[in-house]
């Protein structure tokens, strides 16, 4: 992979990029209980990466199957499928569209783009994190990044929850999303 530098960064060039499934992962953090905190991570996605001339002109998209969620609980799994959250059965997929860049700072960038969840679209605002690149022992060109938004899931439609005798809810309402990852050159 060729390089290049921008504002001080040694970037990728232009091009197009996939994620490196087996070395990205996509979390996600919920309170529970209003106490603690429930982790979790999609198993089966892809996601490109175009990147342009210009890197403030730069797109991604992602495509996530909702029924891959692993909380490493099956009973709570279950639910999380079922119609309560995710219905994967009607909507298998959750999908993320950037559609621009509004700004950056050194190696941190802000994009915003469209989320969609059980067939709700929003628009989310994702702080990227740009982790350098280079070439792996096996000689194949790498990037890596680290993503995180929060946002609420009631506005998806994910609405589902339980009052707790002490009060609060069981299901906290703001969802953390973490990505760390890795992306190569398309083929």
């Amino acid at each position: 992979m060729t390089t290049r530098t921008w504002e001080s960064l040694t970037i990728p060039a232009a091009g197009a990029y996939n994620l490196d499934v087996a070395h990205t992962t996509i979390g996600f953090v919920v309170k529970h209980m209003m106490v603690s905190k429930v982790r979790g991570h999609f198993g089966t996605f892809n996601g490109s990466v175009t990147i342009a001339e210009n890197p403030l002109e730069s797109a991604a998209e992602l495509t996530i199957q909702a029924e891959s969620i692993s909380t490493g609980a099956p009973d709570r799994d279950g639910h999380l499928r079922s119609d309560d959250f995710l219905a994967v059965e009607k909507f298998p997929q959750i999908t993320f569209k950037s559609t621009r860049v509004v700004g950056h700072s050194g190696d941190e960038f802000t994009v915003v783009g469209d989320l969609t969840i059980r067939d709700v679209t929003k628009e989310v605002e994702l702080k990227v994190e740009y982790g350098g690149a280079g070439t792996n022992p096996w000689g194949q060109a790498v990037w890596g990044f680290s993503i995180t938004t929060e946002f609420d899931r009631e506005d998806f439609g994910l609405t589902w929850n339980q009052a707790l005798e002490t009060g609060g809810v069981l299901v906290g309402k703001k969802i953390k999303i973490e990505i760390e990852g890795e992306a190569n050159p398309a083929a």
